[in-house]
């Protein structure tokens, strides 16, 4: 980026606050009339000049003003906006109705997907967190009628799944059921499915024992297997309300970016969640996600631990109110990683 002088950045971020607001571009005479900048009109017209020369500001042929581009956007996020929280009392409210929802992670998400939405004016996204790999916490083996059995296998994320098992040539009480779950639940927890094989294999098991594992395993490759991770949206209107998409192809253009889960979980999975903080991508990033390249996405990765992650945030037009945005999604990102570990007890 080019070194900025100090009056340049000052008109630019006046520049990127008001177009944020009006979607009007902005010209010298009215920078001048509305800023007390201590020059004239035509020392403004010489700095905005330089910063489209510099790449920072366009010039619509329909308009003497200028409205800033990816870069001067770009800018503006990275050295002119102030790193805010959001009011005391905001944060107070959100988390009031977090408390209001229960304890459900579930309606949690849908909340976090609504909240972003009304605080940034954007379409919100908030998908389901997930390990790379589940991880054992422990089972039980629950006597139905002989010869069945109730495997119930519970994972660090908090996921749970039933399985019937029969063993009809080794009837057994509760108590012996009970048994064996304690002495898999001692050399596997916290343990992926990998490893509960490996060490396994080291173990003098029973055959009780020996076709519980081989169910638990199988079970935790089904949940480790890629796929498209569940997505709660909210907030669509707020985009399509913006004059950006006043045009038809336009609407439908952003609802098939919104609707298409694999781009988007291709886009988190390598920009977000490869990184820790909020991250801002802004119209594509100079070409490198051609299918977003009108719009700017604020994203943030949240869970009860570094191995069980989601991602939150919102998408708009590249003229994104982004002094609202990165701290509404960096706020409801600390609240629900840390909802999910006092959950979890992480």
């Amino acid at each position: 980026m080019a070194e900025l002088t100090e009056r340049q950045q000052i008109i630019l971020g006046i520049v990127v606050r008001e177009y944020i607001v009006n979607a009007v571009p902005l010209g010298s005479q009215t920078l001048a009339s509305r800023h007390d900048l201590g020059v004239g009109p035509a020392t403004i017209r010489n700095e905005l000049s330089a910063l489209e020369e510099m790449g920072y500001l366009s010039h619509p042929h329909t308009s003497a003003g200028r409205v800033p581009t990816v870069q001067g956007y770009r800018y503006f996020v990275e050295r002119l906006m102030e790193d805010a929280e959001l009011s005391v009392d905001e944060q107070r409210t959100i988390r009031h109705q977090f408390h209001q929802a229960g304890v459900d992670p579930e309606q949690w998400m849908k909340l976090a997907a609504a909240v972003l939405a009304h605080t940034a004016r954007a379409a919100a996204l908030v998908t389901v967190p997930k390990a790379p790999h589940c991880r054992f916490k422990h089972l039980e083996l629950i006597s139905i009628r002989e010869p069945l059995v109730l495997l119930v296998l519970v994972l660090q994320e908090g996921t749970v799944r039933q399985q019937m098992l029969s063993f009809a040539d080794q009837p057994m009480t509760q108590e012996e059921l009970s048994r064996h779950a304690n002495r898999l639940n001692a050399h596997f927890a916290g343990l992926t499915g990998e490893e509960i094989q490996q060490r396994a294999a080291g173990l003098a098991l029973d055959p009780v024992e020996i076709e519980t594992v081989a169910r638990v395993v199988e079970i935790m490759a089904q949940i480790d297997q890629p796929a498209v991770r569940e997505v709660y949206h909210e907030g669509l209107t707020h985009v399509l309300r913006e004059p950006e998409f006043a045009a038809a192809e336009r609407s439908r253009h952003v609802v098939r970016v919104l609707e298409d889960t694999s781009l988007i979980e291709a886009i988190l999975s390598e920009v977000v969640l490869a990184r820790h903080g909020v991250q801002v991508i802004i119209g594509g990033d100079h070409g490198t996600w051609e299918e977003i390249r009108d719009y700017s996405m604020v994203f943030a990765r949240y869970g009860p631990d570094q191995d069980t992650m989601g991602v939150l945030g919102v998408l708009g037009p590249t003229r994104m109110p982004y002094e609202r945005a990165v701290p509404a999604v960096r706020y409801i990102a600390r609240l629900m990683s840390d909802l999910l570990a006092d959950l979890y007890g992480r």
